[in-house]
């Protein structure tokens, strides 16, 4: 085998790892429960427009230090009072 061609897998390799390790951390992360607020639109079903919307009307999100999260729960109790 050449060099550049065990390169090339040896490059495989490390992207599968990487992208592996990242892809756990992102679930790790939503499964705690808090989300951005672009996945928590997506979580509620609607536009990140309206999402913002929401928050207008009511729904409370965490930020520190610039960063904005979102519950779960908070989103789940928010559609539930809106509902009709």
């Amino acid at each position: 085998m050449n060099a550049e061609i065990m390169n090339t897998k040896i490059e495989e390799v490390v992207m599968k790892a990487v992208q592996k390790a990242l892809l756990a951390t992102q679930h790790q992360f939503m499964d705690s429960g808090w989300l951005s607020l672009q996945d928590g639109a997506k979580y509620a079903g609607v536009s990140y427009n309206t999402f913002i919307k929401f928050r207008r009307r009511g729904l409370q999100v965490c930020e520190i230090e610039g960063i904005k999260r979102v519950s779960r729960k908070e989103i789940d109790r928010f559609l539930e009072d809106h509902s009709y």
